[in-house]
């Protein structure tokens, strides 16, 4: 391969890691300016976790599709359609004048992001072999762990001094850049022999689990868990006419579309028509245990980012600017960790990376709990921060590597598809998990401090509803009326114990997360190849 053509190929990594960054950091950069969309749009708590939900929970249901998709008709058409409807959506996402249009906006990101992620992994699967694409796997995570913490700074930044639409707007310079750079630099390649239709059915049926579960665990406080809480909520602009909450249904959904989805796929596996789910890589066990513990890893991850930005802001007082700069610390401990995998790669195996890196992140997400108080300093945080950052860099790209090590360069798409949805709906379950420990502890701990100062039902269900709702939002507004002064003070109490539980049980996903990688062997010093099985028997050309 000559010199040119290797500087293009690392040249077109640049543009694909920054167009993963572009799709992961936009959550993050939302985190921040969640607060002044609440002031600005006045939403609920509710819809501020859909708000996060719609983007992800469409991410995760359409990896599937798009994965084999992209094997089909060419990865890189898929990524550059993928960030121009992204950046189109951040677009409509920048001028919504309502909540509603800003989550409907947040669900055409989603199908843009869907097409993003798998691409980029079949991409650089496609185009990189042995220790270069060690390499290349450990530059596209680095990038994944370093944005998803500079968002929050970024974030801050554009809603401090210009507005929270500027958190969306800025998508769509960064997407004109990614889009000209991977025409550029990034061969088109393909599956040649795949003439299989897309699984239609299988699609629909993935769709409802992962809507009906993630639905059911947000909505479960507002509806009632599982008789219907009163007054009756309105479901689609219908009152709920049952004692029965819809939540339970919701499940019952989850159930049997989860059922039928793998029973439908295993189906048309045997009689050799395509799948949405690479059913025959799960007998791969480095595939199959890998997925399991990104799934779970992720959960712990990406959870706990929710509440900090809210408790930093409505709690301790912080803009969001001052938010970004402390939660800065995750990204230079995510950037240390980088040059810590990239300096030792070669020389540990990558599972043992993995554990050490899951390992910090209990430390850091566990003594941030400890520390999560009403008068907390910032400069206790931010070593706590490093060490869950450093843990987020050491662990994201070792374990794709990991997970993908024994897949066929010809399945790669299915193969990125499916450990990218692992990732993507342990995020949307921890966002949702997390959220309602958040929000459902706060509450339930404001109740019971003001029921022991004697507040009236009445007034107390008021109070703890405008907290709650607000995502803490009226914290402030409380704090500033002498009347209300002590009720600011519980608030801050409950929601930092609301925050203080979320952060304890991302701690507890992460412990089993670590648990789950003890099946993944490979704890023998020495490179793991990310080298896919086909690959290893001859020399896989890339296709135009």
């Amino acid at each position: 391969m000559s010199m040119t053509s290797s500087r293009a190929r690392w040249a077109g990594l640049v543009f694909i890691s920054v167009g993963v960054a572009l799709i992961i950091v936009d959550s993050t950069i939302v985190n921040v300016a969640i607060p002044s969309i609440i002031d600005d749009l006045g939403i609920s708590s509710t819809q501020v976790q859909w708000v996060q939900e719609s983007y992800t929970l469409v991410f995760a249901a359409l990896l599937l599709v798009f994965g084999t998709l992209a094997d089909r008709y060419g990865r890189r058409l898929l990524l550059v359609t993928g960030v121009a409807v992204f950046a189109a959506a951040s677009v409509l996402a920048a001028l919504a004048p309502s909540g509603e249009l800003l989550i409907a906006a947040r669900v055409i990101q989603g199908v843009g992001g869907a097409m993003v992620l798998p691409t980029t992994l079949s991409l650089i699967n496609a185009n990189f072999r042995g220790r270069e694409r060690a390499l290349a796997f450990a530059v596209w995570g680095s990038t994944i762990g370093g944005m998803t913490a500079l968002g929050p700074l970024l974030g801050g930044w554009l809603t401090t001094y210009f507005s929270w639409r500027w958190a969306f707007g800025i998508n769509i310079p960064l997407g004109i850049i990614v889009i000209v750079g991977v025409l550029v630099f990034v061969p088109e390649s393909r599956d040649e022999n795949s003439q299989r239709r897309v699984d239609v059915v299988g699609a629909v049926l993935s769709v409802l689990t992962s809507a009906s579960l993630v639905f059911g665990l947000i909505e479960g406080r507002s509806y009632g868990w599982f008789f219907t809480a009163s007054p009756a909520p309105t479901l689609a602009g219908v009152t709920w006419p049952l004692a029965i909450s819809p939540i339970p249904f919701a499940f019952a959904v989850t159930l049997v579309a989860g059922v039928c989805f793998v029973l439908w796929g295993r189906r048309r596996q045997r009689a050799g028509k395509s799948t949405m789910l690479a059913f025959d890589l799960f007998a791969i066990a480095s595939f199959r245990n890998g997925n399991i513990a990104a799934m779970i890893v992720a959960l712990g991850e990406f959870g706990i980012i929710l509440s900090l930005p809210l408790w930093l802001q409505n709690v301790l007082g912080y803009s969001a600017v001052q938010t970004g700069l402390i939660i800065l610390a995750l990204a230079i401990g995510s950037f240390v960790a980088s040059g810590f995998a990239g300096a030792f790669g070669n020389r540990i195996a990558p599972v043992v990376i993995v554990r050490v890196g899951l390992a910090a992140e209990i430390v850091g997400v566990a003594g941030l709990g400890f520390v999560i108080s009403p008068t907390t300093d910032w400069g206790i945080l931010v070593p706590f921060l490093f060490v869950y950052g450093f843990g987020v860099g050491l662990a994201t790209a070792q374990l794709t590597g990991v997970v993908l090590r024994d897949v066929p360069v010809e399945q790669s798409g299915q193969g990125s598809g499916t450990q990218s949805t692992s990732r993507q709906i342990g995020s949307a379950l921890g966002i949702a998990i997390l959220g309602t420990i958040l929000f459902t502890t706060t509450g339930a701990a404001l109740d019971a401090s003001l029921a022991s100062q004697g507040v009236p039902d009445a007034q107390r269900t008021s109070l703890v509803s405008a907290v709650v709702d607000s995502s803490g939002a009226a914290i402030a507004g409380l704090a500033a009326s002498p009347a209300t002064v002590a009720v600011a003070t519980d608030a801050k109490a409950a929601f930092s114990t609301g925050t203080q539980l979320a952060a304890f049980s991302a701690a507890g996903f992460l412990v089993i997360g670590f648990l789950a990688t003890l099946s993944l062997g490979g704890t023998r010093g020495g490179s793991v190849s990310a080298e896919p099985a086909s690959a290893r028997g001859g020399d896989t050309k890339t296709r135009e």
